[in-house]
């Protein structure tokens, strides 16, 4: 589902240019959990940005579900993060005084889903994420796991080929941690893509598979024993 080949990132501060990826070459199938560890600069954060789209590379070449998508405008790529990754950040990024259920429903309303439509499909995720009693409930009205529950929500309702969180647990207490993780767990076992960005290697080791970024480059890429 995703190849990488090559890839490059180099940002210009002034004359200064600093190179956050150095030659990465990446390859992830459909229905792999993938964990990406480093250490604060390694490059997660670029990867990260290259994987969802929300960026492009400086050179190499990048497909995403067979679509090359380097060298493409701002609108082709918004596109595509809309059809192909739901993302979920670890500030959950939900609009304060919107209801879970207008929250989930909005990558929707950007595709012009119609209203019916769309209140069903959010309906039917927030059910799938056990909030079926909180989808009239503002983010302040809700706990930190619960917020991050409708953000997972929302990340599914446009039906993308891949999950893309970036440290989903870093604000949230253990339990509630916990909870997030089992919750990837089961959309892994059902057949969804994850891609999960994390410093906390306790979290990424419930991956199937741990890519390990250092300075740019891939240094370690294990996958868990069958």
């Amino acid at each position: 589902m995703i190849e990488m080949r090559d890839i490059r990132k180099v940002y210009s501060t002034g004359r200064v240019e600093v190179e956050a990826l150095k030659g990465v070459d990446l390859d992830v199938g459909r229905n792999e959990f993938m964990a990406v560890v480093g250490p604060s600069g390694s490059g997660k954060s670029t990867l990260m940005n290259l994987l969802g789209c929300l960026d492009t590379p400086t050179s190499g070449l990048y497909r995403l579900s067979g679509e090359t998508v380097e060298g493409l405008d701002r609108n082709r790529l918004a596109e595509i993060r809309n059809r192909h990754v739901g993302f979920v950040f670890q500030n959950f990024n939900l609009l304060p005084y919107a209801t879970a259920l207008e929250n989930v429903e909005l990558p929707l309303l950007f595709g012009g889903v119609p209203a019916k439509e769309r209140k069903e499909r959010a309906t039917a995720m927030l059910e799938k994420v056990d909030l079926a009693d909180r989808m009239d409930h503002r983010p302040g009205e809700l706990s930190g796991g619960q917020m991050q529950r409708v953000a997972i929500a929302r990340a599914l309702v446009n039906r993308p080929a891949m999950i893309l969180a970036d440290e989903p647990t870093g604000n949230l207490d253990s339990a509630s941690g916990q909870g997030i993780v089992g919750l990837f767990q089961e959309l892994h076992a059902n057949g969804q893509t994850v891609v999960m960005i994390t410093h906390d290697r306790v979290i990424a080791g419930i991956a199937s598979r741990v890519v390990q970024i250092r300075d740019g480059q891939i240094v370690d890429d294990q996958r868990a024993a069958a």
